[in-house]
């Protein structure tokens, strides 16, 4: 392939990739969004089925559709005084039970840092 051929391919690669970003949606936190407090938003990631999905395996107030799989939670506060191990058993259970059926949302990245932060605010206030 000649020179000029080759760098015309390669701007002509690059220039279908740039299109096709373009048309890739942006998430954009919305007004509504942005004023929810920190529970709110771990409440909306935990019963979110594509995120979360607390809902699959466990029973929680105000959620529809709840799995039998897991414990209900209630009462984590007392369950779970110690924040860090609330937010420990989120990140991978298996450190606790090597047998839990419970992804580990951390570990394996399938929750952000952030995103069981606020799950972990939100559970503690069930």
């Amino acid at each position: 392939m000649r020179k000029t051929a080759k760098i015309i391919s390669t701007a002509t690669a690059i220039a279908a990739l740039m299109g096709s970003l373009s048309l890739a949606p942006i998430h954009t936190a919305s007004a509504a969004e942005k004023e929810m407090t920190p529970v709110e938003k771990g409440k909306k990631i935990a019963f979110d089925r594509k995120k979360g999905n607390c809902l699959a395996c466990h029973s929680i107030a105000g959620g529809s559709m709840a799995g039998n799989m897991g414990p209900p939670l209630v009462a984590m506060k007392a369950r779970f005084p110690d924040k860090g191990k609330l937010r420990a058993q989120i990140w991978d259970a298996t450190k606790a039970n090597p047998n839990t059926a419970m992804p580990p949302f951390g570990r394996h990245k399938i929750l952000s840092e952030k995103d069981i932060d606020l799950i972990t605010e939100y559970i503690l206030t069930l």
